[in-house]
This record gives structure tokens, sequence and C-alpha cells, in this order.
């Protein structure tokens, strides 16, 4: 990674608007929320006899907080499609994938023209929850709402992913 910015005239930060969730090599339509990318290192408390009144801290297990993935109801069959994988109910009862229920996904955040300036991939992703069909309301307007949401053993920041040139105005 270059030890400074690309673009130096920058100093407004990234919107949280524009977005791609990636997973089998395309693009997921409708995406319109992610939760945050969150993990927790656990603390391990310890002292030792040459000081029992001072008390030392150590990293311990680290998790992956789950991810949460919302979008508007279509006829793109990606999410139902997933957790069919995790659980789906056949002739034999139920069943798991267990050769492909676990996806790799990747979260691209774009700049305000459209190009992809920070990635971060996450492994080993499979649905734990799902909601296919929100409650319903004739008295409503809203829009009818997709959620899975993905347990992950872990993300990291795609450091092939530098900060673009971003496009100038032709005038």
């Amino acid at each position: 990674m270059p030890p400074f910015s690309v673009n130096p005239t920058r100093i407004d930060p990234y919107k949280g608007f524009k977005f791609r969730v990636i997973w089998d090599g395309r693009t997921v339509a409708g995406i319109s929320k992610v939760s945050a990318l969150k993990r927790v290192t656990e603390v391990v408390k310890h002292r030792d006899g040459s000081s029992p009144s001072a008390l030392h801290k150590s990293p311990g297990t680290t998790d992956f907080e789950p991810v949460t993935l919302e979008r508007g109801l279509t006829h793109d069959s990606a999410f139902e499609d997933w957790v069919n994988q995790v659980w789906n109910f056949s002739n034999t009862g139920p069943e798991i994938s267990l050769g492909n229920f676990r996806k790799d996904v990747t979260l691209q955040l774009l700049n305000e023209a459209g190009q992809v300036a920070i990635a971060y991939n996450l492994f080993r992703c499979w649905p734990s929850e799902a909601e296919m069909l929100p409650d319903l309301d004739s008295n409503g307007n809203a829009t009818a709402i997709q959620r899975i949401v993905l347990q992950n053993e872990g993300w990291v920041r795609d450091t092939a992913v530098q900060e673009p040139e971003e496009p100038t105005s032709g005038r």
C-alpha cells in the first residue's frame, strides 16, 4: 500500500450509500443495507506474583459478528438459493448441502463516481437466519424487504484495491 494517498486533494470521507455485495462471482441484485463489519477480541485478565496489585490484560479469542444483508423482494432468488443450501426440505426430510453452503463474500464500497474505493473479503459465510417474506399489510405502503444474517469466520480488507484516481468533469 502506498504511504500516501493517490488523491491528495480528497478530504471528504466515502459515503455509505454506494456499495456492492458479491458472491459466486456476481453482484447480488438490490441489496439496500449491510450491517457493520465488527469483531470483538476477548480480554484475558491475569496477574503475576511479583505485582499482585496490578492487573495485566492480553488478547484472547476473536469473534466476528454476523453480517445482516437486506434487500427489496424481487424475482432474483440469490438469497433463497443460498438459504436452501443450509436447510432444504426434500423427500427424505431436511438436508444440508455440506459441499457448498459456505461462500466467500466481497463487500465493495464505491466512491461517488461509482469506482471501487475500498473492499473487504468475508470468509466462510453461511446464512443462519432468513426472512424471505416480511409481514404483509394491506394498509401500508412499505417495500417488501428480504433479510439474511450471515455468520462468518473472519474478514480482511482487500489491499489490492487502491484509492482510485477520481474523474474530473470535462469543462
